[in-house]
Parts: C-alpha cells; sequence; structure tokens
C-alpha cells in the first residue's frame, strides 16, 4: 500500500477494490442485500469525497503487490503417526500428530526411564516452539511475509478497512454490515467516557510518570469500577453471558483512548478533555489531545487516516509476549481488566513495546547517511546494534514495515519530513543489499519506522508504547473471548526443569556457618543523606 498521486484513474481503481471488498462480504453472508448497496455507496463517497486534498482529488492508497498472499497455499493435513524410539531404554512409542502437524506435549510423559523418571519434559525456553493455543484469529507466515487477520491479508486491511471495523473482524470472525458497523461505532462510542476517580488518580500520578505506567495502573483500575464484571463478585460462569462480555469489549475498547490522551496531558500538566461522540475513533483521539477543550475543533483527516492505518496494523499479531499474557492471565478467570493489565505491563517491557524507540536512538547515533558504511560494519563485527531489523517470527520483509514506510510520506507532507527519514531508507537499502544480512534473512520490521511517524506527528518517545497498546486492545480483547469459548482452555501452569540442591535438613542457627561476603544479598545501598543521619547522636 502506498498513498501516491491522486488521478481519475486512481479513484476508479480504488472503487473497484472496495466493491470487491464487499462483494467478499456478500459471499461470507455478513450483508443484507438493502444493506450492502447503501454500505458500497457510503464507503465510495467517504473515501472519494471525504479525504479530497485541495485540489478536490482524493486520497487514495496504492495496493502493493501481495504475490505471497496469492501463491502461498495452505498446508493441508499434516496428521498422522510419530514413531519414538527411546535409545536409553529401546521402547517404542507411537504418538498422533493432530491435522494441523502438532503433538500433545502429554503424550510424551510416557516416554520415561522407570518409575523414578515422571516422564520427557519439552524444554522450550521463550515458547520458541510450543503452541498452547488453537487460534484462528490471525495468520502469520513468517517465510513468506504473510499477515493475515481471520483471513484478509493485512495490506488490504489497511488499505479499505477502518480500525473499529478491524475490531469487529478480529472479536467476531467476519467484517461488519453497514448496519452491524454502525451499531458498533455507537455502541463503543457510548462508552468512552471514564469515571472522573480514574481520571483523578492519573493526575495524582508524580509529573514525571511513565504512561505506559498509568495505562496500566489504569487498566486495573477499571476493575474495581466495574464489580458487574468480576468472576470473583459474580461468580466464575458470568462470562458464559456473551451479553457481559460484549460490554467489556465496549467498555475496554471505548474508554482506553480516553484513558491514553489523559495520560499523554498529564505529561504536558494540563487537564484530560472529555471524548467526542460525533467524530471517528481516531478523530476522537486526536481532539482529545488537541482541542484543549474547544469542541468545534476538528482533527486534520489525513493524520487521523494515518493513526488508523497504524492501529490496524498494531490490532493483532498472534502469539506475542503480551497476547500470552493476557491469555495466561484470564485462564486463571480473573476479570478482564486485571488480564489487559497486565498485557500492557509486559507490552511495557522495551523488548516489546518498546523497540520503535530503540530504532529512533540507533538512527539519531549513526546521524547522517555518509556514517552508515561505518554503521553496517560495527554490526558485523558486533560493536554495534542494528534495532528494528530481524524478528522472532518474520524471515522475510515484515508486511506491516511495507505500508508503514509509504504512509510516513503522507504524514510528512503535512507535518514536515523528519530529517532522520533518509538514514533510515539508506540504512535500509545497504542492509537489503548486504550479502551478511540478507544470509540471516534481517529486514525491516514494524518499528523500523513507526516511531519516525510518531515522533513526527508529536508523540514523544516514552508515549509510543501506549499508541501500540491502545491498538493491541483489539487482538487481546478477541483471544480473551475465544479463550472463553475453547473447550482446551485450562488454567495455566508450566512444567520446569528443577536444578536446585536435591535434599539437605534444617540446621539450627547456632550451627550454621557464617555466610561468605558474597552472599550478603540483602543489603540495601545506603545514601549519603541516610549516612549523615546516622552520623548524628540518638538514632
Amino acid at each position: 500500500m502506498a498513498f501516491y498521486n491522486r488521478t481519475k484513474e486512481l479513484v476508479t481503481i480504488k472503487g473497484l477494490k472496495i466493491w470487491l471488498l464487499h462483494q467478499r462480504r456478500k459471499m461470507e453472508g455478513s450483508f443484507e442485500p438493502a444493506a450492502m448497496a447503501r454500505g458500497r455507496l457510503a464507503v465510495l463517497t467517504a473515501h472519494v469525497m471525504g479525504g479530497a486534498d485541495a485540489d478536490g482529488l482524493p486520497a487514495v492508497l496504492e495496493a502493493s503487490p501481495v504475490s505471497a498472499q496469492e501463491t502461498a497455499l495452505p498446508q493441508g493435513n499434516l496428521g498422522g503417526r510419530l514413531k519414538v524410539t527411546d535409545a536409553r531404554t529401546g521402547k517404542q512409542y507411537d504418538i498422533e500428530i493432530s491435522d494441523e502437524g502438532t503433538v500433545k506435549a502429554t503424550d510424551l510423559k510416557k516416554i520415561k526411564t522407570g518409575n523414578n523418571d515422571k516422564g520427557l519434559k519439552l524444554y522450550d525456553p521463550g515458547y520458541l516452539n510450543t503452541a498452547p493455543v488453537r487460534s484462528s484469529i490471525s495468520y502469520i507466515d513468517g517465510d513468506e511475509g504473510i499477515l493475515r487477520y481471520r483471513g484478509y491479508p493485512i495490506e488490504e486491511l489497511a488499505e479499505s478497512s477502518t480500525f473499529l471495523e478491524v475490531a469487529y473482524l478480529l472479536m467476531y470472525g467476519n467484517l461488519p454490515s453497514q448496519s452491524q458497523l454502525a451499531d458498533w461505532e455507537f455502541t463503543i462510542s457510548q462508552h468512552s467516557a471514564v469515571p472522573q476517580g480514574l481520571l483523578d488518580i492519573i493526575q495524582a500520578m508524580p509529573h514525571d510518570a511513565h504512561p505506559m505506567g498509568l495505562l496500566v495502573s489504569a487498566m486495573s483500575t477499571l476493575s474495581v469500577y466495574h464489580p458487574d464484571a468480576n468472576p470473583a463478585l459474580r461468580g466464575q460462569d458470568l462470562y458464559q453471558s456473551k451479553p457481559v462480555r460484549d460490554k467489556q469489549i465496549a467498555r475496554i475498547l471505548g474508554k482506553v483512548p480516553t484513558i491514553a490522551a489523559a495520560a499523554y496531558l498529564r505529561l504536558a500538566g494540563r487537564p484530560p478533555v472529555l471524548p467526542s461522540n460525533h467524530l471517528s475513533y481516531s478523530e476522537n483521539f486526536l481532539y482529545m489531545l488537541d482541542s484543549l477543550g474547544n469542541r468545534s475543533y476538528k482533527p486534520n483527516p489525513k493524520l487521523a487516516r494515518a493513526i488508523d492505518v497504524l492501529f490496524i496494523l498494531h490490532a493483532e499479531h498472534e502469539m506475542n509476549c503480551s497476547t500470552a499474557a493476557a491469555r495466561h492471565l484470564a485462564s486463571s478467570g480473573v476479570d478482564v481488566y486485571t488480564a489487559l493489565a497486565g498485557a500492557v505491563g509486559a507490552l511495557y517491557g522495551p523488548l516489546h513495546g518498546g523497540a520503535n524507540e530503540a530504532v529512533l536512538k540507533m538512527l539519531s547515533e549513526i546521524g547522517t547517511v555518509e556514517n552508515i558504511p561505518d554503521f553496517i560494519d560495527g554490526v558485523k563485527n558486533r560493536r554495534r546494534k542494528m534495532s528494528g531489523f530481524g524478528h522472532r517470527v518474520y524471515k522475510n520483509y515484515d508486511p506491516r514495515a511495507k505500508v508503514i514506510r509509504e504512509l510516513a510520506e503522507e504524514v510528512f507532507s503535512i507535518v514536515g519530513r523528519d530529517p532522520l527519514i533518509e538514514v533510515a531508507v539508506a540504512l535500509e537499502k545497504a542492509a537489503l543489499s548486504d550479502e551478511y544480512f540478507i544470509k540471516r534473512k534481517l529486514y525491516p520490521n514494524v518499528d523500523f519506522y513507526s516511531g519516525l511517524i510518531y515522533r513526527a506527528m508529536g508523540f514523544p518517545t516514552e508515549f509510543f508504547p501506549v499508541l501500540f497498546a491502545i491498538a493491541r486492545m483489539a487482538g487481546y480483547l478477541a483471544h480473551w473471548r475465544e479463550s472463553l469459548d475453547d473447550p482446551d482452555t485450562k488454567i495455566i501452569r508450566p512444567q520446569q526443569v528443577y536444578t536446585g540442591v536435591w535434599l539437605r535438613h534444617f540446621q539450627p542457627l547456632s550451627e550454621r556457618a557464617a555466610s561468605h561476603e558474597v552472599d550478603r544479598h540483602w543489603e540495601v545501598s545506603v545514601s549519603n543523606a541516610t549516612r549523615r543521619r546516622l552520623a548524628g547522636s540518638g538514632v
């Protein structure tokens, strides 16, 4: 996808693509005939008229080539039997392989050497090859550079959809009809207000509090304000009610932008702004940031659309660290607000939600295009670290990075060009033509360009993961909802490999040997102010 020159011919292409997208929805049975016709007209009108520039020509998106999307075929049935011979005992075992190509880890427990052996365990730090769930929400093929939400390529959704439409898709499995989307958007807007007590808590935080810390605190505080949604108070079967689930989904999607905006304004020493029910999801978010309380203010539609596209790209990404944390906590039966507070806590980590900040720091250290060869040499010699390249999953170009790179140009045309973009483009070109990076399959990921867009739009670096979190709430909630209906869901309780002392007996204090100096773990560093106080008398 790319923002590019507007012509009448491209409008025709754009309209055809939208029509084809809605035809797909019709085939899925998500449209009534009358609603489909109205929806087609409304979408075409919105894209042609609502995005017009000063010359009256529409702002349209160019579809990027997605050959991998078209050529990649389903894996087919991978089921069968696995024959295992234990060389320790000579015994043979027959293990079932599922149609998806998995084996049950518990089937390996029967492989043992004797009565004292508790059975074979899988040692998998970081869960590199462990699938704790079966999910139909998103699909990733890292080798081909494919990301799909419910079967839809991410490029198509970023081009033709909206964040709330995508959130509905992730949540309920299909794109909404026009009437369903209208009801969905209205419901979420009606839940955008945040309890005053929660806003007071945000305002009471230290002036330099990290906004992600505020978001974690606010998410857990929502649990207190909504006791009707707490299984610990209302019973473990509370979430068996789908209306109860849907209400929490609407509450969270509606309130998180308001909370995030309040955290942003807290950084600037400004009071929170009430949300508007007359703007789109992304427009309302920018309105709360920038209106200064002026109810007639309306954000730039192109910047709002850019935010919407970024939200779509970050909405879901399979079983990542924070999504796994959400499902981990939810498996205990805890309320959804606490589960998502834990997920946001995981996203707070610099290895997860803070990666784009590391990219900005790296580009700033490089400084100019002329310094790139020396930087590349430093990476090869392990003296420098390249951020924004490579991914645990992707061994090809991250499809989200393609969209973001081209989105950057549209943002820069409005707010000004970030000088680091030239360094980023040149660094990408140098790396992708270097055998060192090609051999290791190191390609730009979603963090490589997103930080530049956020910085160009005026967001401080500490706010980047909050923007990530707003979008990812859709994915968290989709997984939470799916886990509630999954008959295989159990409280998550992994095994461990014990490596400690096998057995020793308690000794009275008087008989214990003195600890070595290096074992004095309890000592806390003493400040000079404490030393001053202790130097006085009467202490």
